[in-house]
């Protein structure tokens, strides 16, 4: 929801309301969680998994809102948070992976429970009530899950932005058309 748009800089708080935005903070706090429970504090790993959750987020939230003026920027930070959410998927699947755990199949019975719990409720903090009973495997491929799906829709959004601006320009054409209309009334 973005609130007085009529103004040449509207203000951004739309953000909170997209989908791989919510998913993204949830990857953040199950990442938290995981690496506290999982991962050795002095372990390289650690401090990189957490900053690549938050970059993720914080790029969405940045990106959204630079866009009101540079949709150049807007697009450079969303992809900058794929780009995260990406490295932090490795770090995920790095995991398992060392350790001979299972990773989820993309259409596997556990993958789609989970798609089963979304459907049925978006309250996205159910995952880190349920993470607080789980193992690592369970964690791990939870946040897999949840990456994947924020990344695909990030990228979604991404083509559409990159779209909406071959068709209708940026904020310098529409400074141009506003400067114009106001002239044009004189």
């Amino acid at each position: 929801m973005e609130t007085n748009t009529n103004a040449l800089v509207p203000r951004s708080i739309g953000y909170k309301h997209m989908l791989f935005y919510k998913k993204s903070v949830v990857v953040y706090d199950l990442t938290y969680l995981f690496c506290n429970r999982y991962i050795d504090k002095r372990d390289r790993t650690y401090d990189q998994m957490v900053q690549a959750a938050r970059s993720g987020k914080q790029n969405i939230v940045e990106g959204y809102v630079d866009g009101a003026t540079s949709m150049e920027m807007c697009l450079k930070l969303l992809n900058t948070a794929r780009g995260s959410l990406m490295e932090l998927l490795e770090d995920y699947q790095d995991y398992l992976r060392t350790r001979g755990l299972k990773q989820w199949e993309n259409n596997g019975v556990e993958r789609e429970a989970m798609r089963r719990i979304e459907r049925e409720n978006r309250d996205f903090s159910l995952y880190i009530k349920m993470a607080q009973t789980r193992n690592d495997e369970v964690i791990a491929n939870m946040a897999i899950a949840l990456i994947e799906d924020a990344e695909n829709l990030l990228y979604k959004y991404i083509q559409r932005k990159s779209e909406d601006f071959l068709k209708q320009g940026g904020f310098k054409e529409k400074l141009t058309r506003e400067r114009l209309k106001v002239r044009n009334r004189r």
